[in-house]
């Protein structure tokens, strides 16, 4: 039922094409390199590694929906922000009760995402700027509450990073932030957040609460930042405050290579989950080639010469349908 839905909309957005073409030439190239994806272990590993990025990017695509340029340049220190507290004061503390973490994980990426949709919309500072401070801040605060990788994660939560299993708790974690999303299409929000992004005059006159539609927007953002970092923490079973930042650029290069647009009005879950596979699947067919220390900087050449290309793609198929 999912991956019909998932097709309808791939063929009514005209958006989707590039990634989903994209996806299709990756997927072959892949499977002509090394077939090793495609076994248990293979899949179960590339849930494991993926879901980080694909909720990272999830969490900024309904704040850059809302419009007004406002990607959210510190989703990635905020999920090692929630990952170090977690490890830090919660487990450090004896708290380790699933409910407490999850809650806890949930509670404060959405505390910290309405803190910055207050400053933004009542003090009226640019958003890049909220959010580049708060990457600069959480940064640092990161590594205040945790200088180096270390701790523990819950017991209960050690099993998740096996990676032996396609049906594992991670995988759950990824289908319920999708039921999430899910449910946020069927309601009156999701309808005024897509108007508020395309034209927030329009949506003003229209009788839409446009400062209450992005404050959900974050909180809804956070809410996911929280289950990425409950998929990072599972992904290296302790805390690391510093390999959180590097989600930011990834996270905002998946989704630009989903077809959302950085203006607003423009995105969806499908469109930035489509991104950061893709961007999984470049990663894993370069790693296929011997590159020497330099396979890193081929990685990061290969996601800018991608992402222009889908843009310029992404461009023309839009302007085609806008004439046409």
């Amino acid at each position: 039922m999912m991956s019909v839905t998932a097709f309808r909309q791939v063929t009514q957005d005209r958006s989707l094409f590039v990634p989903a073409g994209l996806f299709l030439v990756l997927l072959c190239a892949v499977a002509f390199r090394g077939q090793g994806l495609f076994t248990n272990n293979g899949l179960a590993g590339a849930i494991l590694v993926a879901t980080p990025l694909i909720l990272t990017t999830l969490a900024i695509t309904p704040i850059v929906m809302a419009g007004r340029g406002a990607v959210d340049l510190s989703v990635g220190p905020l999920m090692g922000f929630v990952n170090v507290t977690l490890i830090t004061w919660l487990v450090g503390n004896g708290i380790t009760h699933p409910v407490a973490i999850i809650a806890w994980a949930v509670g404060l990426g959405a505390a910290f995402q309405l803190v910055q949709a207050l400053v933004i919309i009542y003090v009226r500072v640019a958003p890049i700027i909220v959010t580049l401070s708060g990457f600069l801040v959480l940064s640092g605060v990161n590594l205040m509450v945790m200088s180096r990788p270390g701790g523990v994660a819950p017991d209960w939560m050690l099993s998740w990073g096996a990676g032996t299993s396609v049906f594992s708790p991670v995988l759950l974690l990824l289908l319920g932030a999708f039921a999430i999303w899910g449910v946020l299409r069927g309601t009156m929000f999701y309808r005024n957040l897509r108007m508020t992004g395309a034209d927030e005059r329009m949506a003003y006159t229209s009788g839409v609460q446009v400062d209450v539609v992005r404050i959900i927007a974050h909180m809804v953002g956070g809410v996911f930042a929280g289950l990425a970092a409950l998929s990072y923490t599972a992904l290296i079973s302790s805390g690391d405050p510093t390999q959180g930042s590097t989600y930011t650029l990834q996270a905002v290069t998946a989704l630009v290579l989903g077809g959302a647009s950085l203006s607003g009005g423009r995105g969806g879950a499908l469109g930035s989950t489509l991104g950061a596979i893709n961007m999984f699947l470049i990663s894993y067919l370069l790693s296929t080639f011997n590159f020497g220390t330099v396979s890193g900087f081929v990685t990061q050449m290969a996601f800018g010469l991608i992402l222009v290309g889908s843009l310029l793609v992404n461009v023309f198929v839009i302007s085609r349908r806008t004439v046409a």
